[in-house]
């Protein structure tokens, strides 16, 4: 998720996306616009080769941030795990930038994945699948140092967290971080419980090959250390939300597959609220910091609509921290 304000300015204006993609071979006749969430995300095509430029605002993804999620990302391609490859520029780059008036954008360019997108309507025997890509992401992240730069961890998430709550004044908020800091700091750190998290392993971030039964994986913008089963947490709630329980079917193929590969405790899966806790913080905090500067005068006429969005999301989230006390 980004600021409203910055996508508003990035889409405002081809100069930036034009000045970026020229950094790597491509048909000019095939660039479009695929999303804009967390990032900008352009897809293009090279001699009937897929491909997806990817940038960000410097005031938000710093050089640094990229360069870790690029160098996990090289651990796991060197161990053969399915997930995207950076494709270095016509300078010999994996990293651009571009300045603009409002600042410096950075991106970088990725193989489009293999598969196809599946909607929620899983089979029993995907979702085991997809438990296993998890568990086999997690059994390398165990054994995984990095080089030069390290991601942030579930603390520096939370200090982020604590940061956006108090300059919104944002009191019931506020309350359930305390009460939710003084629960994950009992629970243990293991090197088998906790490590590089990818914390967006939704659908829409895998694509699915029917024939080898692998789930291919992007977007590693958002990784952090925490807990694994943070990010068994995230992956399904996007689509069971009230259903993710231990009792329910799909749950329990998922971590069937997960548990093919790496065990998982009871004790660890006694987390699950509390993990869904810190999503639903997380979100809300995520949303009043992305709301933060947006203004409607000369606004395109997408951004109103989404912006009424964000702010139900905002105040039914409001409503259940103060439904809690």
């Amino acid at each position: 998720m980004m600021k409203l304000s910055t996508m508003a300015t990035g889409l405002a204006s081809e100069d930036v996306i034009n000045s970026l993609i020229k950094n790597w071979a491509h048909d000019e006749e095939t660039i479009r616009l695929w999303r804009a969430s967390s990032n900008f995300v352009i897809a293009y095509s090279k001699d009937e080769e897929h491909y997806f430029l990817r940038f960000s605002f410097e005031q938000e993804k710093s050089i640094e941030h990229i360069q870790a999620e690029l160098e996990y990302m090289s651990y796991l391609n060197v161990n053969r795990y399915p997930c995207v490859s950076p494709v270095a520029s016509l300078n010999g780059n994996y990293i651009e930038a571009t300045q603009s008036p409002e600042g410096k954008y950075y991106a970088v360019v990725f193989k489009a994945a293999q598969g196809i997108s599946l909607d929620e309507n899983l089979t029993e025997l995907q979702f085991e699948d997809w438990g296993k890509a998890l568990g086999t992401l997690h059994r390398l992240s165990e054994a995984y140092e990095p080089v030069s730069t390290k991601r942030g961890d579930w603390q520096d998430v939370l200090n982020g967290m604590a940061s956006i709550l108090q300059r919104h004044h944002e009191k019931e908020a506020i309350v359930e971080l305390e009460h939710l800091i003084k629960e994950l700091q009992a629970i243990p750190v293991l090197k088998s419980n906790y490590g590089l998290i990818h914390y967006d392993f939704q659908l829409d971030n895998l694509f699915y090959e029917d024939d080898t039964r692998i789930f291919h994986v992007i977007d590693f913008d958002d990784a952090f250390y925490s807990w694994y089963v943070q990010d068994i947490v995230t992956a399904l709630d996007d689509i069971l939300e009230d259903e993710l329980t231990l009792d329910s079917p799909p749950v329990k193929a998922f971590l069937n597959g997960y548990k093919s590969v790496k065990p998982v405790s009871k004790e660890e899966l006694a987390c699950l609220p509390i993990f869904k806790r810190f999503m639903k913080l997380y979100k809300f905090s995520r949303i009043l910091w992305s709301l933060e500067g947006v203004e409607l005068e000369n606004a395109p006429e997408w951004l109103p609509p989404i912006k009424m969005k964000f702010e139900n999301v905002r105040d039914q989230l409001r409503s259940s921290f103060k439904n809690a006390i």
